[in-house]
């Protein structure tokens, strides 16, 4: 259900909606000079916290994204910094659906003894948790952030809540 409510917002996004800054305090993803990408980052929450774009959201969701099917595949998992951003459009459309595809592919093949395994993402080891936690996790950061993505493409879409408007 969630992702078809995603769908309906990836099939309508252009290339310009990703770096649509919706205020004047924002995190976005900015070019590294060398063709990548860099998102705005800070490790203590900021007071107020940006807005987030369409862009650093969907890098948001390809980075935790990964570093959850680094832990159910057992690989070491990649560090925020080595999630690399495709860029705005149908690229960064493309990776999340690769990236969906991916994660439904290895669901899909979790057992109980799977589910019931320990899990160290995206909490501490010692918490205690499964995979089948992780699982629920994913389902609930994704559903949060493509209610945010649906959100900024909505206002976008009709003008609204850009900091040069009165909206």
């Amino acid at each position: 259900m969630v992702w078809s409510l995603f769908e309906f917002h990836l099939e309508r996004l252009s290339a310009e909606d990703f770096l649509w800054e919706p205020a004047a305090l924002c995190w976005t993803m900015r070019p590294d000079g060398s063709g990548g990408w860099v998102a705005d980052w800070a490790d203590t929450e900021p007071d107020p916290i940006p807005v987030p774009t369409i862009g650093w959201l969907s890098w948001h969701i390809g980075w935790w994204w990964s570093v959850a099917l680094d832990h159910v595949r057992h690989l070491p998992p990649r560090e925020r910094t080595d999630i690399a951003w495709p860029g705005p459009g149908s690229p960064t459309v493309e990776w999340l659906r690769r990236l969906r595809a991916d994660w439904v592919e290895i669901v899909d093949t979790l057992d109980d003894a799977a589910l019931d395994s320990g899990s160290a993402y995206p909490w501490p080891a010692e918490a205690g948790l499964t995979i089948a936690h992780l699982v629920s996790w994913v389902d609930a950061e994704l559903m949060k952030n493509v209610a945010e993505i649906g959100q900024l493409r909505l206002q976008r879409a009709v003008g609204a809540g850009s900091p040069d408007t009165d909206s």
